[in-house]
Order: structure tokens, then C-alpha cells, then sequence
């Protein structure tokens, strides 16, 4: 017999137990990258054959084995397992963060950051996900792991220079990130649930065949340069500006003091402009805005990076627009994305993402060693305000969330008939058919949609579609 499903339902105790242990390894891998950003050109300056393009290509090779590796992983997690696939990035990882803590040049430091890199479980633990989730929780599911994104960020930056001082520099990093890495594997073997069964979740997965449609979407394509951009400039910044900090009198170990108020209060000044944009339907005057502000960021670094109560504001307003913009980037691809393509748009954004990462890194070294700190920040500049032109040309976007709903059971032509009917219900924008995922991938409107008519109709025509037994 078909499952009912109630679209107003909270998540099963299952299903809260898988979702919080996937978020927490998500959440301690991540803090174990987050930490090495404002604390690993600091220390690198001390190991044997370092320069600063080297320097910078160690805080960013992370990325490239990311942007080769991640889709891989997510294809094979469908033949093996996600789990025995999860758990082999995070060996990965380990041994990565092992190399990098017992390396005493450069080059060891690099070898580690690729191997940690090596290890791109993101796509596998958010098929994870979906295996473990019914299709109407999905979308709050993926906010909650990308929620511990976040919260792992603001940890990750404000305790790595607290560990840095307190145990033996960026080595104490890399232990420490090695002992969160079997901490993860441990939850992972222990605490996340097995899935009954796995399958094809096209809004968490990538399709290879749905690659050329993506490609084609101008719109996801504005997105996916700007999350390139964006990371970029993140990586660049990290690259000089925490020597700069110490050159202007930051004593050393005191970093968390900057990076913890700066942190908190950017999060507290966004929130009204995430409610504009969402609530209000601003989005696109609020994106515009906030790339903005790193243009004016970039710039005030570029002029005012020898004084340090400028370098901890401009810090401050740098942070407000890349958070701002990291929260609403993710929801514009939901948004501008098909349904039943989303898992696919989200593969293409998270590459240019770790390309970014990994351009940044390169740019932020080799442009510190070649002109300076200034051309650093120049060519921030100029990436931020070549992104601020595209997005001048962007579509209003339309203010619509993903819901799912499983048809399981029924006939190709029944599917259809109840895809028509459902259609007609009010908020609802798109209704997609994938039969042979046995799922609707719908669009709607949360302000207009009328969710009691929409249940009504499932609870009819459901059980009107029960095949004969």
C-alpha cells in the first residue's frame, strides 16, 4: 500500500537521528578545513622552501582534487554504498591532515592538502541524505546540513588561531584536524543510519546526462561563476591578510579576538537583508548589494591594508558580504533550477566553488610575490566588480521552494493523471514527472500555496491509484 504522505509533518525520530549525525560529520570536516584558513600562511612562512605562490597553492590545492574527485565519488556511492565510500574520504582526509601535521616543508604540507582533498565525500553524504529522508522533508533536510556549513565556519576561524597558539602552530591544526576526522568516521560507522535502500535522487544527486542542460542555463551559469568568484576572493584574502594583521601590530595567538566579533556581528547584519530578500521578494537588489560591498571591501583593503583597526573593519564588511552571499547563493540555484535537475545544477555550482577555492590560492600567492599585497586586492576588485555587471543582466528570480512527493506503486498513466491534477492546485508553480524515479518534483509558492488543498488531494487520489491486489 502507498505511504499518505503529510506535507506539514515534522521529520521522523529516524530521520531527525540520520540528519543530525550526516550534519555533525559534515560540520567536523568542514571545521577542520575552516581552521587552517586564517592561520596557514602564517605558519607556512616557516617551513623550508616556501614562497608565497607556493604558500598560496598550500592553502588551495585543496580544492582541485575536489572539483576532479567529487562527482566520482558521488557516481560510485551508487554501485558500492554511500557509506563504505564516505568512509574512504575520510581516510583519505585523515591520512591527508597526518602528512600535512608531520611535514616540516612545503612540499609535505602540499602533498597533505591534496590528499585532504582527495577525500570529496560532499556529493555521497548528500545522497546520503536523501536515502534516508522522505521526499516531502528533503528540502529541510539540505538547509540543515547547510546550516552546520555555516555554524562550522564561524567556529572553524575563530578556534584555529586559538589552537595554532596553544598547541605547536599549524602541526597542532592538522592533529587536530586529523583527531576531528576519526571523531567523524566513528559517527559514521556507529550513529548514521543504514539506508533500507538507495536510488537515484536527481534534486541531491548529479546526473551525468543532465550535465549539457545545466550548462545551457544561462542563469545557473551567472550563479555558478559567481560561487567561483566568490571563493576566490576568500582564498586570496586569507592568503595576506592575517600577515598583514600581525605586520600591523595584532599580537600573535590574538586572531580569535578579531575573527570572533567580526564574525558574530556581520551574522547579526545580514539577517535583516536575508528576511528582505526572502521574505520581501528583494532578492536581487539585495544580491546586487552585497556583491557591492566587497567591491567596496577589496577596495579598502587595497588602500588602507597598513593599519589595522582599517584591516579589522574592512574585515567586518568584507564578512557581510560574503555571508550574505553565501546564504543566498545556494537558494538562488534552488530557486532558477528545475526540480528534477537541482541535484545536478548543485554538482556544476559546487565545483566552481572549489575552483574557486583553488584559483585563490594561486592568485592570492603568486600576485602577493610577483606586486604585492596591493595587486592582490586590485584584482579582487576587478573579479568582484566583473561579477556585479553579469548580475546587473540577472532575472528577478522566482520565489519558489522544491517540495517532493513520492508516487510509488503508481502507473505511468496515473502518474500523469495525478501530475495534471496537482498542477491545478494554487501555489503550485511546476510539477515535473520522473516515473521512473517514482517521484514529482514540484515548484511552489510557499506565501500562495494552499497546502490543505493540496493535501486533500493526495489523501484522495493517492489510495484512488492503489493498484488491485
Amino acid at each position: 500500500m502507498t505511504n499518505v504522505q503529510d506535507i506539514t509533518s515534522s521529520m521522523t525520530l529516524p530521520e531527525k537521528r540520520a540528519i543530525a549525525s550526516l550534519a555533525s560529520i559534515y560540520a567536523l570536516r568542514m571545521l577542520g578545513l575552516f581552521m587552517i584558513l586564517p592561520v596557514l600562511s602564517l605558519f607556512t612562512q616557516q617551513l623550508e622552501g616556501a614562497t608565497p605562490a607556493l604558500i598560496g597553492l598550500a592553502m588551495s590545492i585543496y580544492g582541485l582534487p575536489q572539483v576532479l574527485l567529487q562527482i566520482p565519488f558521488g557516481l560510485l556511492s551508487d554501485k558500492f554504498g554511500r557509506k563504505k565510500l564516505i568512509i574512504i574520504g575520510l581516510l583519505l582526509f585523515f591520512a591527508g591532515s597526518v602528512v600535512a601535521a608531520m611535514s616540516h616543508d612545503i612540499y609535505g604540507v602540499l602533498i597533505g592538502r591534496a590528499l585532504q582533498g582527495a577525500g570529496a565525500i560532499s556529493a555521497v553524504v548528500m545522497a546520503l541524505v536523501a536515502d534516508l529522508t522522505q521526499e516531502v522533508h528533503r528540502t529541510k533536510a539540505m538547509a540543515t546540513i547547510g546550516v552546520s556549513i555555516g555554524f562550522s565556519f564561524g567556529v572553524g576561524i575563530v578556534a584555529g588561531p586559538i589552537i595554532a597558539a596553544s598547541f605547536g602552530g599549524i602541526h597542532g591544526v592538522f592533529w587536530t584536524t586529523a583527531v576531528l576526522t576519526l571523531l567523524a568516521i566513528l559517527v559514521i560507522i556507529f550513529v548514521v543510519p543504514n539506508p533500507q535502500k538507495t536510488k537515484l535522487h536527481r534534486d541531491a544527486e548529479f546526473v551525468p546526462s543532465q550535465m549539457s542542460s545545466a550548462l545551457k542555463n544561462p542563469e545557473l551559469l551567472r550563479l555558478d561563476y559567481g560561487i567561483f568568484t566568490l571563493h576566490l576572493i576568500l582564498m586570496a584574502i586569507f592568503v595576506v591578510v592575517p600577515k598583514l594583521m600581525r605586520d600591523a601590530g595584532l599580537e600573535a595567538g590574538s586572531e580569535w579576538q578579531v575573527y570572533l566579533p567580526v564574525f558574530v556581528i556581520s551574522m547579526g547584519l545580514i539577517v535583516p537583508f536575508i528576511i528582505l530578500a526572502e521574505k520581501k521578494r528583494k532578492m536581487k537588489k539585495v544580491f546586487i548589494g552585497a556583491i557591492a560591498t566587497l567591491i567596496v571591501a577589496t577596495g579598502g583593503f587595497a588602500l588602507f591594508h597598513e593599519n589595522l583597526v582599517a584591516l579589522i573593519l574592512l574585515l567586518g564588511v568584507f564578512f557581510c558580504g560574503f555571508n550574505l552571499l553565501e546564504a543566498t547563493l545556494p537558494s538562488l540555484v534552488s530557486k532558477t533550477a528545475p526540480g528534477d535537475l537541482k541535484g545536478t545544477a548543485m554538482g556544476a555550482y559546487s565545483s566552481s566553488q572549489f575552483m574557486g577555492l583553488f584559483m585563490g590560492g594561486i592568485v592570492g600567492g603568486w600576485f602577493n610575490g610577483q606586486f604585492g599585497v596591493t595587486a592582490v586586492f586590485i584584482i579582487c576588485g576587478i573579479l568582484a566588480s566583473s561579477w556585479l555587471l553579469l548580475s546587473l543582466k540577472m532575472q528577478e528570480p522566482r520565489y519558489v521552494a522544491n517540495l517532493l512527493i513520492s508516487i510509488e506503486t503508481m502507473s505511468l498513466s496515473d502518474a500523469q493523471d495525478f501530475s495534471d491534477k496537482i498542477l491545478g492546485v494554487t501555489g503550485v508553480e511546476e510539477v515535473v514527472l520522473r516515473h521512473e524515479d517514482a517521484v514529482l518534483y514540484l515548484k511552489v509558492d510557499n506565501q500562495k500555496l494552499d497546502q490543505e488543498q493540496l493535501q486533500t488531494l493526495m489523501n484522495t487520489h493517492i489510495h484512488e491509484y492503489e493498484p488491485a491486489i
